[in-house]
């Protein structure tokens, strides 16, 4: 298994072997195929930080799903933007992967 992209306390990683994604995600991981993945990232681009600023979400906090239905998350503030880090940086990693193996 091969990390992709690290940010606070979210994990990315890419197997080969099994053509699957985890995610580990405080201290669970998560196996998503790239289909999951990308309904994962979705999920998290509509994640609204302004509203957890400007008081519209007065508890700070937000309600995932995945597309699965097998696993729930409750991410605070502080946790979302280290999500929406992860969700960027494992995707500009497997496009820049891809970038080098179609050059080489």
């Amino acid at each position: 298994m091969n990390t992709i992209f690290k940010a606070h306390n979210f994990t990315s990683y890419q197997c080969d072997s099994s053509r699957a994604f985890y995610i580990d995600v405080k201290h669970k991981m998560i196996k998503l195929s790239f289909c999951q993945l990308l309904a994962f990232r979705e999920q998290v681009k509509h994640i609204d930080l302004d509203a957890h600023f400007s008081g519209k979400n007065k508890h700070g906090i937000e309600i995932l799903v995945l597309c699965n239905r097998c696993h729930i998350f409750i991410f605070d503030t502080f946790e979302c933007i280290a999500l929406k880090e992860l969700m960027d940086g494992t995707f500009a990693m497997l496009e820049l992967n891809s970038l080098l193996t179609t050059r080489v």
